[in-house]
This record gives structure tokens, C-alpha cells and sequence, in this order.
């Protein structure tokens, strides 16, 4: 499996900002960390060698990039209002530095597609969700689509707007919904295990279905709690039979 990692310093978080890639082609899959975690999480929890397959044999290529969470919201000695900026920097960063990197390495056309587990779900819906222009799809594992659980209590305009819950069901804007709902790859998965929170994927996908969204929503039994083992189960799943 061909791996490179490389990195630049971001102009959006005023930081060195590392990125691993792995693969040669196919449409480019750009993970998300969990919680606090690194751009090698993904990698060292062995998800990558479970997708690893699709890898060699050029049906996607991999982009996994840090989290700034503590930096963010799961920073308890920060104020509020600044970690819903750094947030949004996060954001700026994804928008303007990572995605076109992929495009440099991949190709104008080629499809991306985020993808994150627990709170990488949620970044991962939210980027799609926020620039479906530029974004194609999503594969969230395990999320909560309701930012205000990492807020503790705080609520601003970034806030609501970083919150799928809370700003799909006010999304008018006919042009924004239709780049939406050209995505055939809006994949919610969730187990009903230990820690899990499938109720939570079904209120968001109500959401998308009275936006006239298609999406999938996969609910998975009680032997899949929110853990690696189900993770490493899900995406391999979704890559040979959805892509």
C-alpha cells in the first residue's frame, strides 16, 4: 500500500497541519478524527488495514487529517466563544487548504467523500453538509448530529451553524438543497451497542427526509457498541458494496 505523509503550515489555524495519505487512485476518502485523536488514529486502530484491499486496488484513495478538538470544544480551560472560532477555523481549514490538496494529488473531478466516526460523524456530515459544492458525500459512523453535546451548555450563531441539527431544518436556499440531494452517498451508521446513540441518527435522518434528502440510514444491532471493532466492520462494508 503506497503511504505518504506530508503537511503545510495552515493560513485558516496559524499551525503545521500534517496529512497521511494512502493509495494511488479512486475517489478520495477524507477521514476525520474521533474526539481528541490524530491524523494516525485511523491507522493505528487498524481501520486502515481492514479497508486496505480498496486501497491497492485503486477504488479509493485516503486522506486522514488532525483534529483541532483540543483546541476546540474539548478543551475545558478555553472560552467558549473562542473555541467556537476555532472551530470554524477548522472548517476554513478543510475548505480552502485540505480539499484543495486532495484535488492536486487527485484530480478536478475526482469525488470526495468525508468520513469520521463518533465526533468525526458529526465534523464529517457538517463539512458535507456546509459545502456540498465541493463535497460529495458522507459516511458518518456512530454520530450525534447535535454539537450543543460538546458545547457544555454554550450556544452561539456558530454554534447553530456547525449543528446539522439545529440549521438543516432551516435551510431554504434552493441551490444549497439540490447540490445536497445530488449526492447519491449520504450514509448514517450507527450500532444500538454499548454507548451508542441510534435514536440520535434517526431524529437527523427525519430531518433530511422532510428536506426530500436521500440518505441511508443503517442501524446495526446490539453486538455493535461504539468502539473500533464496529468501525472497522462498517466502512470496509460500505466501501465494497455502496462505491
Amino acid at each position: 500500500m503506497e503511504r505518504q505523509l506530508a503537511g503545510w503550515y495552515s493560513q485558516a489555524l496559524n499551525k503545521e497541519m500534517p496529512v497521511v495519505t494512502y493509495g494511488h487512485y479512486g475517489f478520495a476518502l477524507l477521514l476525520v478524527p474521533t474526539a481528541s485523536a490524530d491524523y494516525l488514529e485511523y491507522e493505528r486502530f487498524q481501520l486502515i488495514d481492514t479497508i486496505q484491499p480498496y486501497i491497492d486496488s485503486g477504488k479509493v484513495k485516503v486522506f486522514s487529517i488532525n483534529s483541532i478538538n483540543t483546541e476546540s470544544w474539548l478543551n475545558n480551560h478555553m472560552d467558549p466563544r473562542h473555541k467556537s472560532i476555532r472551530h470554524q477555523q477548522f472548517n476554513d481549514y478543510v475548505f480552502n487548504e485540505v480539499v484543495p490538496f486532495i484535488r492536486s494529488n487527485t484530480s478536478q473531478e475526482t469525488p470526495v467523500i468525508t468520513c469520521g466516526a463518533s465526533f468525526g460523524a458529526l465534523h464529517s456530515m457538517n463539512l458535507f453538509l456546509k459545502r456540498p459544492d465541493i463535497i460529495n458525500g458522507v459516511i458518518a459512523m456512530s454520530g450525534v448530529y447535535d454539537l450543543t453535546e460538546y458545547t457544555k451548555g454554550y450556544f452561539d450563531d456558530d454554534v447553530y451553524f456547525n449543528s446539522p441539527i439545529h440549521y438543516m431544518p432551516n435551510v431554504t436556499d434552493h441551490d444549497i438543497l439540490e447540490q445536497i440531494r445530488r449526492s447519491n452517498h449520504i450514509h448514517i451508521l450507527t450500532g444500538s451497542g454499548a454507548y451508542e446513540d441510534p435514536s440520535g441518527s434517526g431524529r437527523f435522518a427525519k430531518i433530511l427526509y422532510d428536506k426530500n434528502i436521500w440518505y441511508e440510514l443503517d442501524v446495526w444491532g446490539p453486538e455493535w457498541p461504539h468502539d473500533w471493532n464496529t468501525w472497522r466492520t462498517m466502512l470496509p462494508q460500505y466501501l465494497a458494496t455502496r462505491f
